[in-house]
């Protein structure tokens, strides 16, 4: 997954996909104008991430991970999608409103995003794993924050 200027998005083309959420809420996710942006460690380069697709909530996998949070979005035309900032993928990612229109929880894990701050690394050092799963809007959920980045975001 490319990253451009520390973040990569989460946003169905057609419409919002949430309320705005402040930037340093959490210091993993923010939304904004309908937008999703997933904060990375690195300025530039690629994350690896992973999606995985539940009709119920999975438990979380707190082993491995430095920051997870959970949020609720909107999928106005089920195209809710992972799109980088300033490249197209490599490969899609598949959509992650599996379910079609409507309410759906993410769970975001990330882990790596204190080893390349602010580097454009040319090898993967930042890892992600994105839970999707049908369910009513919710507030956001903070499971897990220990990483150095997330605290310095939540800082500004």
């Amino acid at each position: 997954m490319p990253v451009h200027y520390h973040q990569f998005h989460i946003s169905d083309e057609d419409g919002s996909a949430g309320p705005d959420l402040p930037g340093g809420h959490n210091g993993l996710v923010h939304v904004q104008d309908g937008i999703a942006t997933v904060l990375t460690g690195i300025h530039t380069g690629d994350v690896d991430v992973t999606v995985t697709f539940h009709t119920h909530a999975p438990q979380p996998e707190h082993i491995g991970w430095d920051e997870i949070v959970e949020l609720s979005l909107h999928a106005v035309s089920a195209e809710l999608m992972v799109r980088g900032l300033m490249a197209d993928l490599d490969e899609e990612l598949p959509v992650l409103s599996f379910n079609g229109p409507g309410d759906y929880r993410l769970r975001i894990h990330a882990r790596g995003r204190d080893t390349a701050i602010d580097l454009a690394p040319d090898e993967i050092t930042e890892w992600y794993l994105i839970q999707v799963w049908p369910a009513p809007a919710q507030d956001v959920v903070v499971l897990r924050q220990t990483d150095r980045y997330g605290a310095s975001v939540r800082e500004r």
